[in-house]
């Protein structure tokens, strides 16, 4: 059967020799009000509006215990250590994240097939929906380095191919979110304006990306633009409390110089109508453990 090639519009172009504002070409919420799911009609407008939704307690301590047990058992791992999939911290040598922890690790698996998680992705994209990315950021106290502003969509469109703003993020809190050991960051209304940022993309981008955001990072004259029109909310929360944020949200994190380790397991769902094509501005595409090109559904 020949090969039939598809051309995809570039509805969000970036990484060219300016920076670029583009206001979003698709909806917030893709499912009608009468999707079924559990996130309340209220909460649903409300992230519409913001572009994420904070829940005070999405697991039980019960649950937040076995998570954290596997955490513990996946990075003293020898072997998961030396694995492609884990990122370390550049000072410190201490992993910062491992990739593709559903694939990895049954118990995490078993989370992102929990309808309390998954139904709010599908309520959300109005669709089946597929893992594009997971993992598990260990964010340990004395030092981790945090992460720069960036909307995760401008990523995911230039260097996964990513066509349509159709993707949602859960951060789900296995250790306490306080004020103080580099908590997230989300620029709320940000995700209504698609910032293209300007520069190239090196190949192999990625190994560094993930250890420090260069390539793909706005200006500090727009980041400054946006947070004075849309202000910053800081979240803090119990371990066990989530929060669920649009692809194209402007966020970031700080470092963690406190005692207190920040970890939470980070699941990336995208709806199946919605699948990656090439990079729209890289020169060749990610790694599949970074995103994902099995599009099959969670079920």
């Amino acid at each position: 059967m020949p090969h039939v090639s598809t051309t995809v519009t570039d509805l969000y172009p970036t990484r060219g020799t300016a920076e670029v504002q583009v206001p979003r070409q698709d909806p917030v919420v893709w499912g009608s009000p009468d999707t079924p799911g559990p996130i309340a009609t209220a909460d649903l407008q409300a992230y519409e509006r913001d572009g994420f939704l904070a829940v005070d307690q999405l697991i039980g301590d019960d649950e937040v215990a076995v998570y954290r047990q596997e955490l513990d058992r996946l990075v003293s791992d020898p072997a998961i250590r030396a694995d492609e999939r884990s990122i370390v911290e550049p000072k410190s040598k201490e992993i910062r994240s491992v990739f593709e922890v559903h694939r990895i690790s049954e118990v995490f698996a078993r989370l992102v097939r929990d309808e309390r998680v998954v139904g709010r992705a599908r309520q959300i994209l109005g669709s089946d929906v597929y893992v594009h990315q997971s993992r598990i950021n260990v964010k340990p106290g004395f030092g981790a380095s945090g992460f720069y502003w960036h909307s995760d969509f401008e990523t995911w469109h230039a260097e996964d191919g990513l066509p349509n703003m159709r993707t949602v993020s859960v951060s789900i809190a296995l250790t306490e979110n306080y004020a103080t050991n580099g908590g997230l960051m989300i620029m709320p209304g940000s995700h209504r304006t698609f910032l293209g940022c300007a520069g190239a993309t090196p190949k192999d981008n990625y190994k560094k990306s993930l250890q420090m955001q260069d390539a793909g990072t706005p200006s500090d004259e727009a980041l400054t633009a946006m947070a004075s029109e849309h202000g910053i909310r800081l979240f803090t929360g119990r371990a066990g409390s989530a929060t669920w944020f649009d692809c194209n949200a402007m966020h970031g994190s700080g470092d963690n110089i406190t005692p207190f380790p920040r970890s939470n397991v980070f699941i990336v769902f995208n709806s199946v109508e919605n699948t990656a094509v090439e990079p729209f501005a890289a020169p060749v595409r990610r790694p599949e453990f970074v995103g994902a090109r099995d599009f099959t559904p969670v079920r």
